[in-house]
């Protein structure tokens, strides 16, 4: 493990309010001490001259007898300046952290300064010239997963919630931050640990333990460990649209509406609308927040059978997407009658999460909802893109289909990440293999081997027994400065 000081600039590089700039390591508060002077301090060195260039031997003597930064209480914040030598560079807030009661459990110091880019670049470069080296991406949390502090599901946690799309994926990653998936997957494993050592103990002195009908016990066990995880699996899929967003595409007949609707959702002129059809060719993307729903919504070309060859091409793109879609919003235009293209579009929403928008609704229709309803056996909503009506309903109807309307962050548990998901089903895989055995009637230590490697894979979801090339990859995904 690294036992060098890093440093990095926390905050956005951008003029701002203030910036931080963060030290962690044993180093921390000797650098800190070295750049840190009181308002009295400079006071009293520029009556005496000692800030001037061949007066270091005098200043050095001064600061030596004084109470160092480094003295005062943890957790506490001063008041004071960053020189360099004789030079100021900026009035701060430093704010002491001493180790184990940090976020890295080492010593750590966070200065405060104002938050123009070059002199919190030059304040950091101050500290680097100090004895500190540039902190790589997401050390410092690194640091926090390698002393112990958080386990590896909330390292991931905190990168979540610095990515959060929407009020639901930042409750969610809070709750993995306050270790939930700590929790459920501790659990597990403490149980299958506690079968394992009593097989074993069995093993070693079966006079004393008998595993008579422990096969039994063992099964109801392994089914209730399965329960869990498969509890947890199945929340993956809604895990990666709290994550990612819904992927959503607009389906429909050129001049149905489709791209006024994406510019009514996203909330400006984001696509060309005009009376011509076909004036969309190829898909256009956007992320918008629904409520507290993030979509990744795609307008693609109308579908009709057409000559043009562009066009051609903007259609089969246009059916491509729908095949990966999470969501398919039809939009049909209940002015105009249904004919050949409105029956392909039909047969591809079949067997897919999808609903259908009646555009125009502000106009007299001549097809009404009961019967595109029956049409299709979707649901379906009357609005219209051009008077911004039925857009609210479109936005529960969106939460009610993917999270039951009822999605509560008190206790659930919501998987986000790949990596989390394949351990889960690597463990429930192992699990079944120890269920078959017993009905098998196979000897106990030869379903220990699967109990094991259940224990081992679920342990890899908070951390313990992984590479350092997994750890690293983990870690390299966050930004500077975390």
């Amino acid at each position: 493990m690294n036992t060098d000081t890093i440093a990095a600039i926390a905050t956005a590089v951008s003029n701002a309010g203030i910036s931080i700039i963060r030290i962690s390591g044993n180093d921390a508060f000797s650098i800190i001490d070295k750049i840190y002077r009181v308002k009295s301090e400079l006071e009293f060195l520029k009556q005496r001259q000692f800030l001037s260039n061949d007066a270091d031997d005098q200043q050095d003597q001064y600061l030596t007898g004084r109470k160092k930064i480094s003295e005062c209480e943890s957790h506490t914040i001063h008041y004071g300046y960053i020189v360099d030598k004789d030079a100021i560079i900026d009035e701060v807030m430093v704010l002491l952290m001493r180790g184990p009661r940090s976020y890295t459990k080492e010593d750590v110091v966070e200065v405060h300064c104002h938050g123009g880019i070059i002199v919190t670049k030059k304040i950091l470069e101050v500290i680097l010239k100090y004895g500190a080296r540039i902190a790589e991406p997401g050390e410092f949390t690194k640091r926090a997963f390698l002393n112990g502090r958080i386990d590896l599901s909330q390292a991931e946690a905190v990168i979540d919630i610095i990515n959060a799309k929407n009020e639901y994926a930042l409750k969610n990653s809070v709750n993995q931050l306050k270790g939930n998936i700590l929790e459920k997957v501790k659990e597990i494993r403490d149980n299958i640990i506690y079968d394992l050592a009593f097989i074993e103990s069995a093993l070693d002195d079966p006079e004393h333990i008998s595993l008579d009908n422990f096969s039994e016990d063992l099964y109801l066990h392994v089914q209730n460990n399965l329960e869990v995880l498969d509890k947890l699996l199945k929340s993956a899929h809604n895990g990666r649209l709290l994550k990612e967003g819904i992927k959503t595409v607009i389906l429909g007949k050129p001049n149905a509406g489709k791209s006024s609707l994406l510019n009514i959702l996203v909330g400006s002129e984001r696509a060309i609308v005009t009376d011509i059809a076909g004036t969309t060719r190829d898909t256009l993307e956007e992320t918008i927040q629904l409520g507290n729903i993030s979509l990744n919504i795609i307008d693609t070309a109308g579908i009709r059978k057409t000559d043009d060859y562009v066009e051609k091409i903007g259609v089969e793109r246009a059916k491509s997407s729908a095949l990966d879609a999470d969501l398919i919003i039809y939009v049909v235009d209940a002015s105009t009658e249904l004919d050949e293209n409105d029956n392909e579009i039909i047969n591809l929403i079949q067997d897919r999460k999808s609903i259908v928008l009646l555009n125009k609704s502000d106009l007299t229709n001549v097809i009404n909802s009961d019967y595109i309803k029956e049409l299709t056996g979707k649901d379906v909503i009357s609005v219209s893109a051009k008077e911004n009506i039925g857009i609210d309903i479109l936005e529960q109807w969106v939460s009610d289909m993917f999270f039951q309307g009822k999605l509560s962050f008190n206790d659930e548990v919501y998987i986000t990440s790949i990596r989390q998901k394949k351990a889960i089903e690597d463990g429930i895989q192992s699990l079944i293999m120890v269920k078959q055995s017993i009905e098998d009637g196979m000897p106990e230590d030869f379903y220990s081997i699967d109990m094991m490697h259940a224990y081992e894979v679920l342990g890899s979801i908070v951390g313990e027994a992984v590479d350092e090339d997994l750890v690293n990859t983990i870690f390299r995904e966050f930004c500077m400065g975390k």
